[in-house]
């Protein structure tokens, strides 16, 4: 069907955002045609396994995905470090193309008292709020952790609101019946929830990038985050939200503890963590994306974009020790075509088989 449609109407690129049947059924339209096909790596569905007791599924999905997004011409991830994890762990063609943020929604204006009274908040209490899928995989229940020992520190005046469902869902409501559950929320009215809040913890560990960082931050909350994906990239540690390292459960509770105890700075730095997201334009990535699929971006060209799309405020060289380093190379994409020939599109990929493809080095180093 996919091969129908782009007879008819032929694309100057492909993009495949799913690793499934259906992207690799793209994959395979687009090299029968000789159109470029790029994917990206949105999802660690390998890492996932382990917390749905199916750890050992970990290496035969690594190796899938690996296969997958070997065999198009190119393959986008949102940051510098899981471009670096992926190429150790075999992956190749990879390019950076950053996330934005839609500031005009995502905007403290759109704070609500309303909204904070329903929750039983007044002006002067703290709303906590948690945003995602309630899933094992997101680790939930390390915020839940954080917020109890919140409360201890503070002795009073701070609500949790959860905004989010998923398998864990009526599991947490049951172990922790003070919370807030408001379920699944969109657009304006998920807007509306982030800005009435004040502080926002994101306790997950298997994130490529983490979109609800951006929309948190540019909805003036102060986020607390492990020190990875767009946390590493956007949050200026003690100025513009709070990092910890990966892994240390103990220091996530202990600076979500540290903020509440530290009310006074809270303002501050929630008014930075807006001022840092007004850069971070949707417009300049789409740019970015553009350039990547058509082939114009040059070596220099995607430095510059990187730097763009990443976040242009001037965090990520604050932070890392400058532009031109390790955190803000880009390799630059294959330009020409997919490298999955129409031939080999006709074969089933071998889920369990290991590095199967030759490395082509076909990128500046």
């Amino acid at each position: 069907m996919l091969r129908t449609v782009w007879s008819r109407s032929r694309p100057d690129a492909v993009y495949v955002a799913t690793e499934g049947p259906l992207g690799w059924s793209a994959a395979r339209a687009g090299a029968a045609l000789g159109i470029p096909v790029y994917s990206g790596f949105h999802t660690n569905f390998d890492r996932y396994m382990q917390h749905y007791g199916a750890g050992w599924l970990r290496r035969p999905i690594a190796a899938y995905l690996r296969h997958f997004h070997n065999a198009t011409a190119g393959t986008l991830v949102s940051t510098p470090r899981l471009r670096d994890e992926l190429a150790a762990a075999g992956f190749e063609r990879l390019g950076v193309l950053g996330r934005g943020v839609d500031g005009r929604r995502f905007d403290p204006a759109r704070r609500s008292a309303a909204l904070r009274a329903t929750w039983g908040a007044s002006d002067g209490d703290l709303v906590v709020l948690y945003v995602g899928r309630l899933a094992p995989e997101k680790n939930v229940e390390l915020a839940a952790t954080a917020y109890r020992a919140m409360q201890k520190a503070r002795g009073g005046g701070l609500r949790f609101v959860v905004v989010g469902d998923g398998p864990l869902g009526a599991a947490l409501a049951r172990a922790y019946p003070d919370l807030l559950f408001c379920g699944f929320r969109t657009g304006e009215d998920l807007a509306v929830h982030y800005a009435s809040a004040d502080v926002f913890l994101f306790p997950s560990e298997t994130e490529t990038f983490g979109n609800v960082t951006l929309e948190a931050m540019a909805s003036g909350l102060a986020v607390v985050a492990f020190d990875y994906a767009a946390a590493r990239v956007h949050i200026e540690n003690g100025i513009t939200g709070a990092l910890v390292q990966p892994g240390d459960a103990r220091g996530f509770v202990a600076a979500a503890v540290a903020l509440v105890r530290a009310p006074q700075a809270l303002p501050a730095m929630r008014r930075r963590a807006r001022a840092a997201m007004e850069a971070v334009e949707w417009s300049r990535v789409v740019e970015r994306f553009e350039e990547l699929l058509l082939g114009r971006a040059g070596r220099e060209e995607d430095e510059r974009g990187e730097q763009r799309a990443l976040g242009s405020s001037g965090i990520v060289s604050r932070r890392r020790g400058g532009g031109g380093g390790e955190e803000t190379r880009d390799l630059r994409l294959h330009d020409a075509r997919s490298c999955l020939d129409a031939g080999a599109a006709e074969a089933t990929l071998p889920v369990g088989e290991d590095a199967s493809l030759l490395r082509r080095s076909v990128l500046p180093g």
